[in-house]
């Protein structure tokens, strides 16, 4: 699970209450059926008038990428692989790569490539189709919940226009009049919340995660070039540090000199 995610809903969930309580209310006044509809179902009938059938259908992919951790490799983990790929290539020659295995599928197409000899200028534009193409599929996903928590605080003052309308027709009882405005602001409350608690913050959360997986990528790109190239290992070494932060350099640096 990605912790930060769950975190992230119980301290909001928790704001949401506390805050609620804290201002002498009852949180029995959350329980606004209406509101919940209006809201929540109204948001996800704005998302099908924006976007294709074909984009609602990855809606629980886009949840599970948010919910739960990444599997993407780590960088320290790539240099390390590519200092190895290095040094086979240029102790076994680059044909001596079709017989390892590797767990990135990235990774795996550009090793392919290379012991197939492919042209080195079309070797980096399949690379960067297959990254562009990804790129694109991560912008949708990213923008389903953008809008989302665009619709749902306009939807949360349609809410509240809904109950106004209800508690004018309450004018002669004072007490249901304060109950029914009461209610009336619940669905603004509502879209508030999820538009800048949930959704906002989610579509933020597939861009860093997509930003993360682009520069693995990249990373991956600049050393198969490198091989391709018959860089030097220590020149390859140095293209993979580029991508560390500087304490997972330093690690490595001191590691590649025992």
């Amino acid at each position: 699970m990605n912790t930060s995610t769950i975190l992230g809903i119980i301290v909001g969930l928790a704001t949401l209450m506390g805050g609620i309580v804290l201002k002498g209310s009852s949180l029995s006044a959350l329980v606004n059926p209406a509101a919940l509809v209006i809201i929540f179902v109204g948001t996800f009938a704005a998302l099908l008038n924006a976007f294709p059938m074909s984009t609602i259908a990855k809606l629980p992919t886009y949840f599970k990428l948010i919910f739960t951790a990444s599997k993407q490799p780590k960088e320290v983990d790539i240099a390390k692989e590519f200092c190895s790929l290095a040094q086979t290539a240029r102790r076994d020659g680059i044909l001596a790569l079709e017989k390892m295995e590797f767990k990135e599928p990235f990774l795996k197409l550009g090793a392919s490539m290379l012991v197939d000899g492919v042209d080195p200028e079309v070797l980096e534009d399949v690379m960067e189709q297959h990254l562009e193409a990804m790129e694109e599929r991560h912008r949708v996903g990213a923008q389903v919940f953008a809008q989302a928590g665009m619709y749902a605080p306009t939807l949360g003052v349609m809410g509240a226009v809904i109950g106004l309308v209800a508690a004018l027709g309450n004018l002669n009882d004072i007490e249901k009049l304060g109950h029914s405005i009461a209610a009336a602001f619940i669905a603004t409350l509502f879209g508030i919340f999820s538009g800048y608690v949930l959704w906002h913050p989610f579509s933020n959360k597939l861009k860093q995660m997509s930003a993360k997986e682009v520069e693995i990528k990249r990373m991956i790109i600049s050393g198969i070039k490198a091989i391709q190239n018959g860089e030097s290992i220590y020149v390859i070494q140095e293209r993979m540090l580029a991508f560390l932060q500087e304490k997972d350099r330093e690690i490595l640096r001191k590691e590649w000199e025992k």
